[in-house]
């Protein structure tokens, strides 16, 4: 019998060649495949036997065309009603998946007094963020705090109080929101603004007699508390070994549900007309205005304006003007001569780990002179070039640093101090924010800032996060009026000043009927792990965060958080993380707010859309699904500064709900399986804690005292 086995495995193999689809796929959701396989089948069949039965064999093939396929096609007509653009969402649901349950004691693999104490700390953590987002207006996920709530003796905050007015978006709207016919500032006459409602900017201690007004921000004390209540829980061992254990439990929990659930949403998926991973929404939520664009494009830019403006004065040198002519004149240099090799602007193996080499390749050609001129705005030209070459970098949803929707100021008092521009550290701090004061008390006093900052959304602040610090904040740390030390301050004390600003500037705002701001910096690229403790107590969103693969307790926690993380792979490839050892793929299936963004595309990107160029690339390398970025879109739509109506055209509606009753396939192109899994597992993470908490016996997690709103000499 044994001779007759290798002619039998040869046989079925022969036979599974035959078919047409994989036997591991879904053929029930092609019947069209479905019935050439029979048909096939068959025929063969009846080409190997005709010679025995051949009226027998007539008749079944007979038989089966006529009652198989019937029903097949009856199944592929319904199907095909289905498949019209922006079907009735219900029949398009699919949120049956094979889930992974885990029951008994102990579950979690830890001794229950370990779980009490770290789900402890852990919740306290939770609650200090909240109550830094309640203070600023800022945004909280709205999913951690229904669960946290019966921890908590007040109501917990999950968004921005009357950010917008409710605006009904039908559930069969278009994707793209309505194109407004009118320019944004027409009509916009300053007589037209709102007026002035008799509030005066002064210093607390020149004019003691004014009233304050009662605005709150955060108590210094308070702050450096909070600080080091996460300093301490961040090396605490227990809860660093609570943490990890979560999150590799997180990692195995998402690789079973794509090896049980993979084909389901790949099915979900193909079941969406009109819609893929090409014509669903991507915001860029990390860019730099500056390097919006690419070198070529820069390039043909310098190219044209040379032909065009050679007369043109853009330079002031020694009180005479100076043309572009003369400019390039001067370096001996045509516009024939230029190519992308000479601007010199790409980031290469030489900028790694030389974050000042990496600066100096903002400069085209080495000049900083060309760099004031085509990509600055502060300069003799007003911009105008700058503003040229923003405008035609189209194609890409994006939040501009500097430009259009996010202010980015950077860490340089210390170069301010060293060059006599700045006395302290108080001056750059006015400097920043005096003039947003002034324009929401009396919008006319500055009507062009009170209409450029409604397009803005928040605050950035960059820096090389590398550089050591030679001071510590605390209490002990001078005050802004104090600090004129030539040490630049330290990463806290920079994002708390300029935290608590922005709080009092946005209850301020809100009280004048105005939008409000966040908090968005670059946080955890290099440098010490507290900058991603201010990161998480301060901000609504960060940039980068690569060292949060260091501190499993903070990564633990901006997961339960969902505190949105921009990264940039390529951008952290040239400078400080090689491409494949970037944990996003990890961060990813651990269930973080991720998304992907580009930084600098005229320094790490060469083709006209930089952002696809980035999903591109970390689909090779990571093997990323389709279902995966998608999920990466969508929580890029989820994080931007867009407004909500705006969301709702690119998501659905309910986006802002919890779980999959807030997607809708037809915009994201992600399955409400995999939403439902994500909602599922945060879910029962911070069920996991609060019932441990709950189960020692505390009925309540006592915050600290009500914060004090006692003015610091500092703010304003």
């Amino acid at each position: 019998p044994l001779d007759y086995i290798p002619e039998e495995l040869l046989a079925r193999s022969l036979a599974d060649s035959e078919m047409r689809s994989a036997p591991y796929e879904f053929p029930e959701d092609s019947p069209i495949e479905q019935l050439e396989e029979k048909r096939h089948r068959l025929e063969r069949q009846i080409s190997q036997d005709i010679r025995l039965e051949p009226e027998i064999l007539l008749r079944a093939k007979q038989d089966f065309l006529k009652i198989d396929s019937t029903a097949d096609l009856e199944n592929l007509k319904d199907q095909d009603e289905v498949t019209v653009d922006y079907a009735p969402k219900e029949l398009l649901v699919e949120r049956e998946f094979q889930r992974v349950s885990i029951s008994g004691e102990e579950k979690c693999g830890v001794p229950f007094t370990d779980l009490v104490d770290a789900a402890e700390c852990v919740v306290r953590a939770l609650f200090i963020r909240e109550k830094y987002m309640s203070e600023s207006l800022q945004g909280f996920c709205s999913t951690t705090a229904r669960l946290l709530q019966d921890l908590s003796d007040r109501p917990l905050h999950c968004s921005p109080q009357g950010a917008e007015p409710e605006t009904p978006v039908a559930a069969d709207a278009p994707v793209h929101p309505p194109v407004s016919q009118t320019h944004p500032y027409e009509g916009q006459d300053p007589k037209n603004l709102p007026s002035d409602v008799g509030y005066t900017l002064c210093s607390a201690l020149n004019k003691p007699e004014y009233r304050k007004l009662d605005l709150p921000y955060p108590n210094l004390q308070d702050y450096i508390a909070d600080m080091n209540v996460m300093m301490a829980l961040i090396i605490n061992g227990p809860v660093k070994s609570f943490c990890y254990r979560r999150l590799q439990y997180l990692s195995s929990k998402f690789q079973m549900h794509i090896l049980l659930n993979e084909m389901k949403e790949l099915a979900a998926q193909k079941k969406v007309p009109h819609r893929d991973f090409y014509n669903i929404r991507k915001v860029d939520t990390h860019i730099h205005a500056s390097s919006c664009m690419n070198q070529k494009h820069l390039l043909r830019f310098i190219k044209r304006a040379m032909k065009k403006y050679p007369e043109e004065i853009v330079h002031m040198e020694g009180g005479r003007g100076q043309t572009l002519m003369d400019v390039f004149e001067n370096m001996n240099l045509t516009a024939y001569d230029l190519s992308v090799d000479t601007l010199d602007m790409h980031a290469d193996r030489n900028t790694f780990h030389r974050f000042d080499k990496f600066n100096s390749k903002y400069n085209p050609i080495g000049e900083s002179i060309l760099r004031e001129i085509f990509i600055k705005t502060d300069n003799h030209i007003h911009g105008k070039y700058f503003g040229h070459i923003v405008k035609v970098s189209r194609g890409t949803l994006l939040i501009l640093s500097l430009s259009l929707f996010s202010v980015c100021f950077p860490h340089i008092s210390d170069v301010y101090r060293s060059k006599r521009q700045l006395g302290n550290f108080q001056q750059m701090l006015e400097n920043i924010f005096l003039p947003l004061f002034e324009v929401t008390v009396n919008p006319q006093s500055h009507p062009d800032l009170h209409l450029f900052l409604q397009h803005v959304v928040g605050f950035d602040s960059v820096d090389d996060e590398s550089k050591p610090e030679h001071h510590v904040f605390n209490l002990d740390s001078p005050l802004p009026e104090n600090w004129t030390e030539e040490d630049n301050p330290p990463y806290s004390y920079y994002l708390y000043y300029t935290y608590a600003n922005m709080t009092v500037l946005n209850h301020l705002r809100r009280r004048r009927g105005f939008h409000t701001f966040v908090l968005r910096p670059h946080c955890g690229e290099a440098g010490p792990i507290h900058h991603l403790v201010s990161g998480f107590m301060l901000s609504a969103n960060i940039s980068h965060g690569l060292l949060l693969r260091k501190a499993p307790v903070l990564q633990y926690l901006y997961y339960l958080a969902q505190v949105g993380i921009a990264m940039s792979p390529l951008s952290n490839n040239s400078l400080f993380l090689s491409y494949h050892r970037n944990p996003l793929p990890e961060y990813l299936s651990r269930g973080l707010m991720v998304s992907l963004s580009t930084d600098d595309p005229l320094q790490f990107h060469f083709t006209k859309e930089p952002l696809m160029e980035e999903y591109s690339i970390a689909a090779q390398v990571w093997k990323l699904s389709s279902c995966d970025m998608c999920e990466l879109s969508r929580n890029s739509v989820l994080m931007s500064g867009f407004s909500h109506k705006t969301k709702r055209y690119w998501l659905g509606p309910d986006y802002s709900r919890e779980g999959p009753e807030g997607n809708d396939i037809r915009r994201s192109n992600v399955p409400d399986i995999r939403v439902a899994f994500r909602h599922e597992t945060l879910c029962e993470e911070l069920q996991l804690i609060t019932h441990a908490v709950q189960t020692q016996g505390l009925e309540s997690i006592q915050e600290d005292a009500p914060l004090t709103m006692n003015p610091l000499p500092s703010a304003r």
